[in-house]
């Protein structure tokens, strides 16, 4: 078990001038006097429109290495996938972004990328490869499923096991980082069966690493009842439940289990997210 820290220095590439530097260094104290063994600095969600940003943030990250006492650091690029997404939302970075930062960043210091999209249904060795070449470092996935804290995601509780993470992706990457559900209980579900994906290779099927990934989780019973309901959870979502979130309220009212609480308090609303929240944030 190791203790990890990712921190989102807001568009200090911008203006490292010395306020920020002596911010940034009251902060790793921080993290050192903590214990933090891991340490991530986020560069994702900013603007990319910088002509120099990928010189920029290699300037930082060394520093951040020659100062902080975590051993192992990974930082996530402001270009983290091939997503159009991010150029719509945050600008066009320079287009050899990823090939100046791969050459000139310490091959010690890992990268995150989510793949051909944000929230990608797959993965492939050839485009690992590829990635990994203009990188020249194995990839880290940050991988956005189950993940379901944005507004289009939070009425649904995505519980399926994992698909479209072969095996054979395994020697093209430096880790598989998972982005949890905000359903700490019923994320193992879909977490358990990666792990099963891995380990079976060719022979796994993920309807019955479902099936036993649920019933380590939840009990025979319980996940029994979350399988014959798992299409209303992962597809239909709350906003199309209309009479049936009372059935399913009261029948999973009755199970005394954190799983069911969970169900119960998503059915309740207490998990949406709002434009307006992120808005406020």
């Amino acid at each position: 078990m190791r203790f990890g820290v990712g921190f989102s220095p807001f568009e200090v590439y911008r203006d490292f001038n010395d306020e920020a530097r002596e911010a940034m260094a009251r902060k790793l104290a921080f993290f050192d006097d903590i214990g933090v063994t891991d340490l991530a600095i986020l560069f994702d969600d900013m603007r990319a429109d910088e002509p120099d940003l990928a010189r920029r943030q290699v300037d930082i990250l060394h520093w951040v290495a020659e100062r902080t006492r975590a051993a192992k650091m990974i930082a996530c690029p402001t270009v983290y996938t091939d997503d159009p997404l991010l150029e719509r939302a945050f600008g066009a970075a320079p287009p050899d972004y990823l090939d100046v930062l791969g050459r000139e960043l310490d091959p010690a210091i890992g990268l995150f990328w989510t793949g051909e999209e944000v929230c990608s249904r797959e993965y492939s060795p050839g485009h690992l490869m590829r990635i990994g070449e203009r990188m020249r470092r194995k990839p880290t996935l940050w991988d956005n499923y189950p993940v379901n804290d944005g507004p289009t995601m939070s009425p649904y509780l995505y519980l399926r096991a994992f698909t479209g993470r072969p095996a054979s992706i395994g020697p093209h990457l430096a880790g598989h980082a998972v982005n949890p559900s905000l359903q700490p209980t019923l994320f193992r579900i879909p977490a358990l069966t990666l792990v099963e994906s891995y380990r079976r290779g060719e022979a796994y099927e993920y309807g019955r690493a479902f099936d036993g990934a649920a019933t380590l989780v939840l009990g025979p019973e319980l996940a029994r009842q979350v399988r014959y309901n798992l299409n209303t959870f992962h597809d239909l979502g709350l906003e199309r439940l209309e009479d049936g979130a009372e059935k399913l309220r009261r029948r999973y009212s009755a199970i005394d289990h954190p799983a069911a609480r969970e169900i119960v308090a998503w059915l309740d609303g207490a998990y949406r997210i709002t434009r307006e929240m992120i808005e406020a944030s």
